[in-house]
């Protein structure tokens, strides 16, 4: 998908626009959410942005990403997570289903745009098509790595949300306690090589289809 002659820094040029807007939309997509849904915690705060200071952390957005980037040769990162006053949702235990999905949605929805970007990229002269489809295809790839890696469900992913919501109380209150150590569990998975083992398989095939869908 990614042509392997790129220099890490022809790499980083081309992968910081669609690394960037696939980590803020997805969190942009839970505050607007949230905000049709009922809570405006995320509009007051000037949240429901797409300028990506607004969003950047620190750690998650540059210092994990370029890490894992030379260490493992993949890259992966958050943004600050929105602001969300789940008790100002209209129904809280639907609506906290429908704000957490609607970030892998985003995802989703950003690597089909990518696929449509590499369809009309092909149609240029080589030397410029071929960085447009370099990007769109580091966007195809990090849109569905957060999509999927998202829908894991232990809390606090939008998967484990989703699962709380769904379940009956008592799994649900049961999952829900895992919370406070959801983030070890997940490195736990990572250093386990669940990972690489089963996420980036996945990931790959997904990010795959949709890269073969739309290359003419």
């Amino acid at each position: 998908m990614l042509d392997s002659n790129l220099t890490t820094a022809q790499f980083l040029v081309i992968a910081i626009i669609p690394i960037l807007f696939a980590i803020v939309l997805h969190e942009v997509a839970h505050g607007w959410a949230a905000f049709k849904l009922g809570d405006r915690t995320a509009m007051m705060l000037g949240r429901l942005s797409l300028n990506p200071i607004k969003h950047i952390d620190p750690v998650g957005t540059l210092l994990v990403p370029a890490l894992l980037y030379f260490t493992a040769g993949f890259i992966f990162g958050w943004a600050k997570p929105v602001p969300i006053d789940w008790r100002n949702l209209n129904n809280p235990r639907r609506d906290t289903a429908l704000v957490a999905i609607a970030g892998p949605a985003a995802n989703l929805a950003m690597a089909l745009f990518w696929g449509i970007v590499i369809f009309v990229a092909t149609a240029f002269p080589s030397g410029l098509s071929m960085p447009l489809i370099n990007m769109a295809g580091v966007g195809i790839f990090i849109n569905i790595l957060l999509m999927v890696f998202n829908l894991i469900p232990v809390p606090p992913t939008d998967g484990g949300r989703i699962a709380v919501s769904l379940l009956p109380a008592k799994p649900a209150s049961l999952l829900s306690s895992i919370e406070p150590y959801g983030l070890i569990v997940i490195v736990l998975l990572i250093v386990s090589g669940f990972f690489t083992s089963v996420i980036v398989p996945i990931v790959n095939s997904i990010s795959g289809f949709i890269f073969n869908l739309f290359i003419v």
